[in-house]
């Protein structure tokens, strides 16, 4: 049990939202997209939310921007890094580090970090928070698309199932 702040008998979480791997893992794994106002219930209601962050990467599209203010809408803050597509046909837009950077600020704020990631990149943040802070950390991933360090890292692993799907 995670001992709660003294001011306060709720517990305080922060909330780690890497958009663009929920969303293809959920939909190369269920065919669906992940439910945010299913995850945010689950997650953060009854607790003290100090930081709820979803990363995005930002194509410019009425349609993304329109899933960014629900995403706003639900309490999230949206966090946006521009689409880059290389002469050699790659892209980039990934927001690892930003992510880390984040969340150890977070940290010593907070009693549980939620991380919404399977990639395996994070397993050291997620093992540095646990160690240096003593935060439980939850990571909730699509199981069989998640990195096993990864789930070892964390404290509890909650893997996406129908009731966070839409």
């Amino acid at each position: 049990m995670v001992a709660l702040s003294s001011e306060s008998s709720v517990e305080r979480i922060a909330l780690f939202v890497d958009v663009q791997n929920v969303y293809y893992t959920t939909r190369q794994a269920f065919g669906r997209h992940f439910d945010y106002n299913a995850f945010w219930s689950r997650f953060a209601v009854g607790r003290e939310v100090v930081v709820a962050n979803a990363y995005a990467v930002e194509r410019g599209d009425p349609k993304q921007r329109q899933f960014q203010n629900i995403l706003r809408g639900i309490g999230f803050s949206v966090k946006l890094k521009p689409f880059i597509q290389r002469s050699d046909g790659s892209a980039k837009g990934d927001w690892d580090v930003g992510i880390a950077l984040d969340a150890i600020e977070a940290a010593p704020r907070v009693d549980r970090v939620v991380l919404v990631s399977g990639d395996g990149d994070f397993d050291i943040l997620v093992e540095r928070i646990r160690e240096r802070h003593g935060v439980v950390v939850e990571v909730v991933g699509v199981e069989p698309l998640s990195a096993d360090s990864l789930i070892r890292a964390a404290n509890h692993f909650v893997p996406i199932d129908a009731s966070l799907l839409l």
